[in-house]
């Protein structure tokens, strides 16, 4: 039997957080798996079923008698518009409620462009994308930035690679676009959503790495995302690589991670090196042809991400590392550096059986980080069941 721990008697999101499974259950069952009156779940059904939220899914097999109706998740019911937004480019896409992309597009740009040119792009291709998918009412709207964000209010606090960001009210920008709630997150921390919930929902503690223009990542603890007290946990980039030297980073400091195993970083060794290589897709293509001189460079750097992550491993105590990211394109080199970086670095207890694998949301990551964000805040007791409970008061009063 399913745990019913966590049933509220008056919560009719308790009762769809038992469909959002897939699996369609007759009232008979969910009133056993619930242990909710009949009268009860009659109740709550029908009010999940007018908003849409539920439907049929067909009946059970026939023994005599009338058939029973079965009841499913309608994942159709409402869309969702998210995007992860990165310094060089964004993944922008169209999900429904079940976290399925509908439509997806990735639109170059400059972050540096500044939060209004940013927006309006990314409102121009939510609306292309719009026209391509069933009509439905929009649930909310995330958005992924490459910088920190205090989650609450939506705004970035001092991002380093981000002229004119520092506490731009980006909700308040889209939700005039789309009448919408709308929540943004960093980048990584979404890219860890999206894994989590896509690829490994199981895992209780694992760090996702993204490794592109900047280097970030995004901490899943005890099943639910670590975004630290200021919204900056998991900055990577910026702490000091054991080999960083004097190499300038962005941020004013030198050394960093960022500064020697970032995209650009990787692309200035190469070109150093007399190949063609001016931005990280060049770099990853350097890798992908069979280049030699690519291919120790990515290495390295894997290397360099693996010494600051071996202390995170040693003190996080993961069982999951998961590398993603555009550098990460250039296939096993990178992962093949972190791995050896850890392995060695790292307390034995700590990665007795830790498991460092690559992507496999790949570019989605952060789309569906940011889809899942939504739904979780939309389909939350607090959010639905107020919602229900306004359609109510509204039904009742109209009868009066």
């Amino acid at each position: 039997m399913e745990s019913t721990h966590g049933i509220d008697s008056g919560s009719p999101s308790a009762v769809l957080r038992l469909l959002m499974d897939g699996r369609p259950r007759t009232r008979a069952e969910i009133v056993t798996t619930t242990g909710l009156a009949r009268s009860t779940v009659r109740a709550k059904l029908d009010l999940l079923l007018a908003a849409g939220l539920m439907t049929g899914g067909g009946t059970e097999e026939f023994t005599g008698g009338r058939p029973a109706s079965r009841f499913v998740f309608n994942p159709g019911a409402q869309l969702v518009l998210a995007a992860e937004v990165g310094a060089t480019h964004a993944t922008v896409a169209v999900a429904d409620l079940g976290c399925r992309l509908l439509a997806v597009e990735q639109v170059g740009l400059d972050i540096a462009d500044g939060p209004e040119a940013i927006l309006e792009l990314l409102v121009t291709t939510w609306r292309e994308l719009l026209r391509g998918v069933d009509t439905a009412e929009i649930a909310g709207v995330g958005i992924g930035l490459p910088g920190p964000v205090e989650h609450s209010t939506g705004r970035l606090s001092n991002p380093p690679i981000m002229p004119g960001w520092d506490g731009f009210d980006v909700p308040a920008v889209i939700a005039a676009e789309f009448g919408a709630p709308v929540l943004v997150d960093n980048e990584a921390n979404l890219m860890a959503l999206g894994e989590h919930a896509a690829s490994h929902p199981d895992v209780r503690h694992m760090i996702v790495i993204k490794a592109a223009t900047g280097i970030g990542a995004g901490l899943i603890s005890n099943g639910v995302l670590h975004r630290g007290a200021a919204g900056a946990a998991g900055d990577l980039g910026h702490i000091r690589a054991p080999d960083g030297g004097d190499a300038l980073c962005r941020c004013g400091n030198t050394g960093c991670l960022e500064a020697v195993a970032g995209g650009p970083a990787l692309a200035a060794k190469l070109r150093g090196l007399g190949l063609p290589a001016h931005s990280t897709a060049d770099v990853v293509h350097l890798v992908r042809s069979g280049n030699l001189e690519a291919s120790r460079v990515v290495r390295q750097a894997g290397r360099d991400i693996g010494e600051v992550l071996a202390g995170c491993v040693s003190m996080f105590n993961p069982s999951l590392v998961v590398i993603g990211g555009l550098v990460a394109e250039a296939g096993e080199m990178l992962l093949a550096g972190v791995r050896e970086s850890i392995y060695r670095r790292s307390l034995p207890l700590a990665t007795e059986n830790l498991r460092i694998v690559a992507s496999t949301a790949g570019s989605t990551a952060g789309v569906l980080g940011a889809a899942a964000m939504v739904v979780q805040h939309v389909l939350s007791p607090e959010v639905l069941d107020a919602r229900l409970g306004a359609v109510v008061s509204a039904t009742s009063v109209g009868e009066v």
